[in-house]
This record gives C-alpha cells, sequence and structure tokens, in this order.
C-alpha cells in the first residue's frame, strides 16, 4: 500500500504531461491526483513510512485513530496552500486589472525592437532582476501577461515563457525573498541576508546566461506583435493615458508592496496582495464613478475576477494537495534520507534535490532537507544552505510543473507540458548545471 501513492502521483502526473494528446484538461488530472493520495494515504497509513517512523520513536503515538492525525496534516497543508492560491488569486487580479486599462502600454510602447534574440535578452534579464526584488511567481505572472501583449504567435509566446520560467527561479534563487525555499531557510537562519546574496548571485546569474547564449546560435528571425486594433479587440474597452499610467503605477506599487508589507508584519505574502487589492478596487471604483454602468462594469475588480483562469487555480490546488499527500506519508522524508546515506556528498545531495524538485514541489523537499540536517552540522551560511538555496530554486525550471513559477506560466500562457520539455528543458538544465560548476569553482578557489 505504501508504494500504490507514488504510482498514483506518478501516473497523475503522466495524465497531466499528456493533456493535448488525450484532450483531458490538466486541472482536472491534477484535482484526481491529489484527492486519490490522501484517499490512497487514509487507507494505507499504518504502512507509510511516516507511520512506522513515529511508533518505532521514543515520542508515543498520540491517542487518536488514523483519520485525526490525517484530518490534522491535511487541514496544516490546505492551510498552506490555501495562502498560495490566494495570494496566486490577488497577483493575478492586479495583473488583469491593469491590463484591461491598457496599464502596460506603457511598457510595450518603449519596446521597440522585434528581434527575436534582444527581445528574448530583455525579457529574460528583467524576469531575473524583478524577482529577486519580488518573487519568482509574482514575477512570472507580471511577465507572461507583458508577453501576450507584445508577442502574438503561439511559438514565441511559449518560449519567452519557458524563459520568463528560467530567468524567474534564478533571479528568486539568490534573494532571500525571491523564492518560498529561500524564505524558509532565511527565516530558519540558515542563511544570512547579504552572505546568499554574495555567493549565489554569479551561479544564478550564469544559470540563465548559458541558456541565453546557446539560445543566440540557434533562434533568428523576428517576433510578430499584435497591432494595436489587436489589443483593442482584447480588452474590448479604451482608457485615457492617465488611467493606464495610473494603473499601470499602482498595480507595480501594489505589487512591489508585498515584501515590504511580510518584512514590517511577518504576516504571509497573500495578506499583502490582499490589501492591495483591496486598496486599488476602492480607488478604481473612485477612479470610474463617473462613467456609465456598461463601462464601470467592465474595469471593475469584480469583472477581473471572471478573467482569471479559473481552471489554472484548480490546477495548483490538486498538485499541492498530492504533494502534500507524499509529504504527509514520509516518503519524501524517506528520499532525503536515502540521498543522504546513498550519496553522501553534499554537492551531488543538493544537485539530485534540485532534480527532484523539477518534480515534486521544492517546499517539502528543503523542508525535509532542514529537519534532517541540524545547525550544529552545518551552521548557518555554510555551503550546504547556500547550494540547497540555489538548487532547490533553479532546478524546478528543469520542468514546467517544477516550480510556482512555471505552473503559473502553464495556466496563463497555456503552455503544453511536452513542448515545454522538448523546447526549454534542455535550456534549463544546461543552467542549472553550468551555475553548480561556477558554485564549486568558486568554493575551490
Amino acid at each position: 500500500m505504501a508504494i500504490l501513492i507514488v504510482v498514483v502521483f506518478i501516473l497523475g502526473y503522466i495524465l497531466i504531461a499528456l493533456e493535448h494528446p488525450l484532450k483531458i484538461d490538466k486541472a482536472a488530472s491534477a484535482l484526481l491526483t491529489g484527492v486519490l493520495c490522501w484517499l490512497v494515504l487514509l487507507i494505507g497509513f499504518e504502512q507509510m513510512p511516516a507511520f512506522q517512523t513515529l511508533t518505532a520513536s521514543t515520542v508515543p503515538l498520540p491517542h487518536r485513530d488514523s483519520h485525526e492525525i490525517l484530518n490534522h496534516a491535511l487541514f496544516e497543508h490546505l492551510g498552506e496552500i490555501a495562502g498560495i492560491l490566494f495570494f496566486l488569486l490577488g497577483a493575478m487580479t492586479i495583473v488583469e486589472l491593469v491590463d484591461v486599462h491598457n496599464g502596460f502600454r506603457t511598457i510595450t510602447d518603449h519596446i521597440a525592437t522585434t528581434d527575436r534574440v534582444k527581445l528574448l535578452w530583455i525579457i529574460s534579464w528583467v524576469s531575473f532582476f524583478l524577482s529577486s526584488g519580488l518573487d519568482n511567481l509574482t514575477t512570472s505572472i507580471i511577465m507572461c501577461a507583458l508577453i501576450r501583449r507584445i508577442i502574438k504567435n503561439k511559438d514565441n509566446i511559449w518560449l519567452f515563457g519557458g524563459f520568463v520560467v528560467i530567468g524567474a527561479n534564478a533571479g528568486g534563487a539568490w534573494s532571500p525573498i525571491g523564492d518560498v525555499t529561500t524564505i524558509m531557510l532565511w527565516i530558519g537562519g540558515q542563511i544570512s541576508t547579504f552572505h546568499v546574496m554574495q555567493v549565489l548571485l554569479l551561479p544564478s546569474v550564469i544559470s540563465l546566461l548559458v541558456p541565453l547564449l546557446i539560445a543566440t546560435f540557434y533562434l533568428r528571425g523576428h517576433v510578430e506583435t499584435p497591432s494595436h486594433a489587436d489589443n483593442l479587440l482584447h480588452t474590448k474597452i479604451e482608457t485615457t493615458p492617465t488611467e493606464q499610467v495610473t494603473m499601470f503605477a499602482l498595480g507595480g506599487i501594489g505589487l512591489v508592496s508585498v515584501p515590504f508589507f511580510k518584512s514590517l508584519t511577518h504576516y504571509p505574502p497573500y495578506m499583502g496582495i490582499l490589501l492591495s487589492v483591496g486598496l486599488i478596487w476602492v480607488f478604481t471604483e473612485f477612479l470610474h464613478r463617473d462613467k456609465d454602468d456598461e463601462k464601470k462594469q467592465g474595469l471593475s475588480v469584480a469583472a477581473m475576477l471572471h478573467r482569471i483562469d479559473t481552471p489554472s487555480i484548480l490546477f495548483f490546488l490538486g498538485i499541492l494537495l498530492a504533494v502534500g499527500a507524499l509529504d504527509t506519508s514520509g516518503h519524501l522524508r524517506l528520499l532525503a534520507a536515502g540521498l543522504d546515506s546513498a550519496v553522501g556528498n553534499i554537492y551531488l545531495i543538493n544537485s539530485l534535490i534540485g532534480l527532484l524538485s523539477s518534480i515534486v514541489d521544492n517546499v517539502p523537499l528543503v523542508a525535509a532537507a532542514m529537519g534532517m540536517y541540524p545547525m550544529t552540522e552545518f551552521p548557518t551560511d555554510h555551503d550546504f544552505w547556500n547550494l540547497l538555496a540555489y538548487c532547490a530554486g533553479t532546478g524546478g525550471s528543469i520542468l514546467i510543473i517544477g516550480s510556482a513559477a512555471g505552473v503559473a506560466s502553464m495556466g496563463i500562457l497555456k503552455i503544453d507540458f511536452i513542448w515545454y520539455l522538448k523546447r526549454i528543458s534542455g535550456y534549463a538544465l544546461v543552467g542549472y548545471l553550468s551555475g553548480i560548476l561556477v558554485y564549486a569553482l568558486l568554493h575551490s578557489l
């Protein structure tokens, strides 16, 4: 029974990967996978590694049955998942609101080049540095909305979206607030702010620079950009230049302020994004108060909630539920322990954790590593923690479902799993390994 949950998880991922050939929406496959994993966990909990570890320890098993234990675990995971989903919902609402006001014209009108390579470099590096100040999830949402406005062809949209994922994850790896895992390590005391920025900046730059250099040799030509008429058809509502600039500025401030809100209050990021949505909502109601009802309704936050891709939210929910079931069953901690005993070398362990994070969410993997290796063995700013931050952050780019940025891009741009595997995964893998090599060389020097 213990192996059945892994089988269900793998089969679910196969269904997600074959979404287009099977013509089954990935959200449906993800939801089925998530719920079935918890059902298998309920049926065979006593055969799971977590149960066996608990009963073998000196701590007595709580006087509760399996249903109570699993309900408590599900409630804890659901709290974390809800935080991510509400953050995603809020960020997408703000981005859609800026989009419907034609706010992105503030940027798109200043992008003159249509050269495929030049534009790819611009988009990738903007994603890299924006992610270090915001986070990789927010950055991917913003950049994907921008890509839809400046590129017309689907293959080019997907290509640029793939490099947004690589750039956002690379940028988030060297910043303490750029990725959920770096935040975990930063709050836990495993890494310090300026040291992790110092030692991971160059490897993170290399992990994006190498794929871009390779792509430069293979990509040629120009991208087709949507006309102004196409963009008007997309929004169906004309706005004044003042409204465009105002909403772009407000949306940017609302998103950028979230890390500062978290630092000041120590509340989760979704509280900050909900505060931003609420304030912008009030402002837009005031801004459009004199317009007729039809125009006002099309520019309201309530209308944006209808525009948000709900299946993408449900896809996220299903994936995170499935990973939570694997975490609760003890398989992820067992995997981390197996890596430690079989490999031993911290470079190889972290490299494998990064590769695994492209399949399984990096948060429970990093949490398992934090639980396995005490601070007495690896103190603050030890190479193990620094390399773990890099590998867990950038390894998720290898598959599009390996990171929050990838899942968000997959939902917004409708990127196909198999297409990403064929066209982007190779770039991401080479960049990932190059960054590890640079880190090892810096350490040896």
